[in-house]
């Protein structure tokens, strides 16, 4: 148990086992629980073999078919692929304690993560567009019938595939991206069905070009949504709904003996671990100690921050 004092400036100090940690309130609670990280590991992992083995299956339909579609699916499935084994490893990484250099652990490693997975999203779509651009000024004949056969199992694929991972953690920003990049992959798989039968049906080969730049669209708009909000989050930005203007008269209204309020940062190690460190004035009279433990509660209840430093100190 730690012993407090107070110095003649007013600081309070907080001495406990492991170290001199200046003025206080530590809270060291992740939001994430090591199951849930288990379980998100698990489904991680057996979508990316899922994914992995069509993409696999596609490829060979895609050139069998001569479906631009089919193949520019199968390259949103390669990244998928690449991604969903990525984030199995960072899962895997996460697991390793903190230690001297890295003292919050591995957790970020998720984030850079996902932010790579974002720029890899634009480069194949960029492909795909190049190469329906090709196309476009040569007559290609593609197979119908195969070309629907292989999209409709690459869209059962992906339904499976995108129930495993939203029934995981909704929170990990990880999950999401790779949420997001399956769900790519199935409204492509829904595109390159549209194609096979407008093909099967009328002969339009157009149709196949087209929506392969549909699915670019997709591709682009999940990679966008990914690279901000990882980059957010890479950047030390503030979490959603800690403003620090909001914090700082929130600190006012709950404390009546605080006098000001400032140094009030906000970051996240992810998007389940946000932290905040401010400093507080209090008046003469109030005690040092309580105020902290109370900001710290209200930090924790009113805009769950786990992990907070707060340093208080009595105006003069």
């Amino acid at each position: 148990m730690g012993i407090g004092h107070h110095h003649k400036d007013g600081h309070h100090h907080d001495h406990s086992s492991g170290g001199h940690a200046p003025a206080h309130g530590h809270g060291h609670n992740h939001f994430h629980s090591h199951s849930v990280d288990a379980k998100n590991e698990k489904r991680m992992l057996l979508a990316a073999v899922l994914t992995g083995t069509f993409m696999v299956v596609e490829v060979i339909g895609g050139v069998i078919s001569g479906s631009l579609a089919l193949l520019a699916d199968a390259g949103h499935m390669l990244t998928d692929f690449i991604a969903l084994s990525m984030a199995w490893i960072a899962f895997r990484m996460a697991r390793r304690p903190a230690d001297w250099r890295r003292t919050f652990g591995f957790d970020r490693l998720s984030i850079l993560v996902a932010f790579v997975n974002g720029l890899s999203l634009f480069f194949i779509a960029g492909m795909i567009v190049f190469e329906a651009a090709k196309r476009l000024s040569h007559d290609h004949q593609v197979l119908g019938l195969p070309m629907l056969l292989v999209a409709v199992v690459g869209l059962l694929v992906n339904i499976v595939v995108f129930l495993i991972l939203i029934s995981g953690d909704k929170e990990n920003l990880n999950m999401r991206a790779a949420s997001l990049h399956v769900m790519g992959d199935l409204l492509g798989s829904v595109a390159a069905i549209i194609a096979a039968l407008i093909i099967y049906f009328t002969g339009w080969m157009q149709a196949d070009l087209i929506m392969s730049v549909l699915v670019a669209v997709i591709i682009l708009r999940s990679a966008w949504y990914v690279i901000k909000e990882s980059a957010h989050i890479l950047l030390e930005g503030a979490p959603e709904g800690l403003d620090r203007r909001t914090i700082s008269t929130d600190m006012h209204e709950q404390f009546p003996q605080i006098t000001t309020v400032d140094h009030i940062h906000a970051w996240s190690i992810t998007q389940e671990r946000p932290m905040v460190t401010l400093e507080a004035h209090i008046k003469p009279d109030a005690d040092i100690e309580e105020t902290a433990k109370a900001i710290k509660v209200r930090l924790r209840e009113q805009f769950g921050v786990e992990h907070a430093t707060v340093e208080v100190t009595k105006a003069p």
